[in-house]
């Protein structure tokens, strides 16, 4: 059975011929949406395919329609929904490059103490490098960013990554 991951919500339609509005999860989002590509949609328990037949940029956002979906009544059951790419879709990566879903669930220990700070929530992509969103037992969220000088060491089959917070970014 293959794995999915998330790439991207449908957040609204656009227009009456079946264009959707989708926020992007994913870390590769112009080989994710490209004419031609592969997404399932997961309904009833199923994995619906769609291939997208037409992308382009808005507002920081996608919009993309879907092959045999040309119509907004088709696809406003989607609303609201999570896009995914299949397992067998994703390249392998160069050292030092991960896929989000190998990052999140991490646990992040500080490097000099070895305590363990908390578990990677969520990645934002704000512009120049990502940052981590890190979730702590009875604190506010830690937003680290990803920087070789801050994560210095990443051990995905044990699902580790080891820091050095910079000081005066957990105040």
């Amino acid at each position: 059975m293959a794995n999915y991951y998330d790439v991207g919500t449908i957040v609204s339609t656009h227009a009456l011929k079946g264009e959707v509005k989708v926020f992007a999860t994913t870390d590769f989002p112009k080989e994710r949406f490209q004419k031609g590509a592969q997404l399932f949609l997961k309904q009833n328990q199923q994995w619906l395919p769609l291939t997208i037949s037409s992308v382009r940029q808005h507002k920081g956002m996608y919009l993309l329609s879907f092959v045999d979906y040309q119509d907004i009544n088709l696809v406003e059951p989607f609303l609201k929904q999570k896009l995914y790419v299949s397992e067998e879709d994703q390249h392998d990566l160069d050292d030092g490059e991960y896929y989000y879903h190998d990052i999140v669930g991490m646990t992040i220990i500080d490097q000099d103490s070895g305590q363990e700070i908390g578990k990677v929530k969520e990645i934002l992509a704000p512009g120049a490098n990502d940052v981590w969103v890190i979730g702590r037992p009875g604190q506010k969220d830690l937003l680290l960013p990803f920087l070789k000088s801050v994560v210095l060491k990443i051990d995905v089959p044990a699902k580790k990554a080891y820091v050095e917070v910079p000081e005066g970014l957990d105040d």
